[in-house]
């Protein structure tokens, strides 16, 4: 078994209880509000903005004996630039004003999950980054493009406002592939213990994200969100 076939049987269970979630239960049996949606894209830009910053923290901390993982970190950097600001044309495009969700703060789930990031990078190893890559591209690529399809058909949302989802359900089959390829040239068994505690503590800090989003004051509907209601 390869280190990447590792890392999908020993997170099995934390994944499963993740998707578990009544937010993400909901959303696929089509019981979802604009509300929710965009609360969620909310917290999305929370955490998606700290993604190249990390990941630069990441590279910047890895010895000269890991330049081969400093290249690929440099490639993610590229392809991750400017996500956040997709979220917000979405959040924007659901009618809600995306300057004020720029201005506001992360809920409490989400401020955890970003600092337990920063602290895995800085403080222990930054290899362990990898185990949050896994949890929100592995997760994008089985939920992104499903769930996208429902929120449109239930809400009647314009296809501008699924940018991020849509986006990624695509992007990251190729991330997926790129990332197995990588995580099997991780021999380092030091490295393999980090990468794969960090993916199961991820799995439930992410899920605490969906399993406490709720009403949140940064979120006020612009003139248009009548429209979309």
């Amino acid at each position: 078994m390869n280190f990447f076939e590792q890392i999908v049987q020993q997170t099995e269970q934390q994944r499963a209880g993740f998707v578990k979630a009544p937010l993400i239960e909901q959303c696929f049996r089509g019981d979802v509000k604009l509300d929710d949606y965009v609360a969620f894209l909310a917290e999305a830009y929370h955490h998606v903005k700290h993604t190249v910053p990390l990941l630069m923290a990441v590279g910047s901390r890895l010895p000269e004996s890991k330049e081969w993982l400093r290249t690929a970190v440099a490639e993610y950097i590229e392809e991750e630039m400017g996500h956040q600001e997709w979220i917000l044309n979405d959040i924007a495009a659901c009618g809600y004003d995306k300057e004020l969700v720029r201005a506001g703060s992360p809920s409490l789930a989400t401020e955890l999950m970003v600092s337990y990031a920063y602290d895995q990078v800085q403080r222990k190893n930054p290899v362990g980054f990898f185990g949050m890559v896994y949890v929100l591209e592995g997760t994008s690529i089985n939920l992104a493009d499903q769930a996208a399809s429902v929120i449109q058909q239930q809400l009647g949302l314009p296809g501008s406002a699924f940018t991020y989802l849509r986006s990624h359900g695509a992007i990251d089959q190729e991330h997926v592939k790129f990332f197995e390829i990588l995580m099997n040239q991780i021999v380092d068994e030091d490295d393999q213990k980090s990468i794969l505690h960090c993916a199961n503590v991820f799995f439930e800090l992410y899920g605490n994200i969906f399993r406490t989003l709720g009403s949140n004051p940064d979120l006020v509907p612009a003139a248009t969100a009548g429209k979309f209601a």
